[in-house]
């Protein structure tokens, strides 16, 4: 894949990406697809610049959160298997809408269950804090890498945007940061201009 495609593909990938919010019901999809095109993209340059690091770090990026979802997701499903188990509904019954219409839910504000099911949730949500840290060090890390063989700050400075919503997620603020930092590395990549290309040595002299 040549300097120019990987660039197109990361910009309209990171376009994708950012836009997300008002895609309505296809912001899952195009997402996925504009997530897709960007590690395409930083494979692709990874390969130009001989620096597999760009795509590695990405890459890795992306499984920390993946993995990170899915255990916080984890958690959650067992504090409501705990939750529901406590008020003797077996998983079996979680379908058996009548019968919960008919279940005493003031025995969930009992202070045993109600306490219980807010730590399964506070770890949830510390899982995937520091699972989202994880996420944006190893996308830095591949920003700044293509930042010192592009020459485009942008992507340093992208990177950095990244680990501070990343920090601030806590507050709504972080979600902000990490959304405006998306249009910006859209920006990086259509900044970047291809390599001049070497004139060709000389033929020795006869």
């Amino acid at each position: 894949m040549n300097l120019e495609t990987s660039r197109m593909l990361g910009g309209i990938g990171a376009i994708l990406m950012f836009i997300m919010p008002f895609l309505g019901a296809y912001t899952g999809i195009l997402g996925l697809i504009g997530l897709i095109m960007v590690l395409i993209a930083m494979k692709g340059l990874a390969d130009n610049y001989s620096e597999q690091g760009i795509f590695n770090n990405a890459l890795y990026g992306v499984i920390a959160a993946i993995v990170g979802g899915v255990i916080s997701a984890a958690v959650i499903f067992v504090a409501a298997f705990d939750m529901f188990a406590a008020l003797g509904i077996a998983i079996a019954q979680w379908t058996d809408w009548q019968m919960l219409q008919q279940l005493d839910w003031s025995a969930l504000m009992s202070t045993e269950i109600l306490t219980t099911f807010l730590i399964y949730i506070v770890a949830s949500l510390v899982v995937l804090f520091v699972f989202i840290i994880i996420t944006a060090i190893f996308l830095r890390k591949s920003l700044n890498l293509i930042s010192a063989k592009s020459g485009v700050g942008l992507f340093g400075t992208t990177g950095l945007l990244v680990l501070i919503g990343a920090i601030l997620t806590i507050i709504a603020i972080g979600l902000l940061l990490i959304w405006i930092a998306l249009i910006l590395l859209a920006v990086a990549f259509f900044s970047i201009r291809p390599t001049a290309a070497q004139p060709a040595p000389a033929p020795p002299p006869q």
